[in-house]
């Protein structure tokens, strides 16, 4: 690992380093969140830090590097959501865990929403460093959910035509691009635990094979 990775990382570094590269990455968050990558400048960032563009560079080698910092820290969140898909596709309960599977996820493109469209586009247009990033952050969910459409196979709920890892990844998809554009699904009048449920019932879908048991609606007594 090179002296740029370790700084890039933050390994290697003591206590009150680790602070100042904090406060620059998340001094870098709130510019991307608002200008994105290209409107943000490193005399901003370090502005904001309390600190100089050169010790920004200390640490980063520009703006794109302090995103793929930030990215690495996102994914530090995937593991604790991957596994909540254990039992996924399971009848009962499965419905519940694809609904906390969904939230968390939501609640982590709130949460980096900038940092990781700049990843996706990035790993998009052949940056490896970025795919690299996406490729760690979201293999465990991938391979979770086709362990759980494996199962589903298993237990005679999806045909044995449908390949888990495509099944599983078109599912990925889903959720990458909700996360992605929650904002403006809503504006064909979606509620945002309108958009949870759905993408839970199709998650669910995937998973077990087989659409949510809904129970039948109540009918009203008659009064005499």
């Amino acid at each position: 690992m090179t002296r740029r990775e370790f700084a890039r990382t933050g390994r290697g570094f003591g206590p009150r380093a680790l602070r100042t590269r904090n406060r620059l990455l998340d001094a870098a968050a709130a510019h991307l969140d608002a200008r994105g990558v290209l409107g943000v400048s490193v005399a901003e960032i370090a502005r904001q830090a309390g600190t100089s563009p050169g010790t920004f560079y200390h640490y980063f080698v520009d703006v794109e590097d302090a995103a793929l910092a930030l990215a690495e820290r996102a994914a530090s969140e995937m593991p604790a959501i991957a596994e909540r898909v254990e039992g996924l596709g399971s009848g009962e309960g499965g419905l519940d865990r694809a609904r906390a599977v969904v939230e968390a996820f939501l609640a982590h493109w709130d949460a980096h929403r900038a940092v990781l469209l700049i990843r996706n586009h990035a790993a998009d247009r052949g940056d490896a460093r970025f795919h690299r990033v996406r490729r760690a952050a979201l293999g465990p969910l991938l391979d979770g959910l086709a362990a759980q459409v494996e199962r589903a196979q298993r237990a005679g709920r999806v045909p044995a035509e449908v390949h888990p890892a495509v099944a599983a990844a078109g599912a990925l998809a889903m959720l990458e691009s909700l996360g992605a554009y929650a904002r403006e699904v809503r504006r064909f009048g979606a509620t945002r635990a309108e958009l949870a449920e759905t993408c839970a019932r199709l998650l669910f879908q995937v998973a077990a094979g087989t659409p949510p048991a809904t129970p039948p609606p109540r009918r009203r007594s008659r009064a005499g």
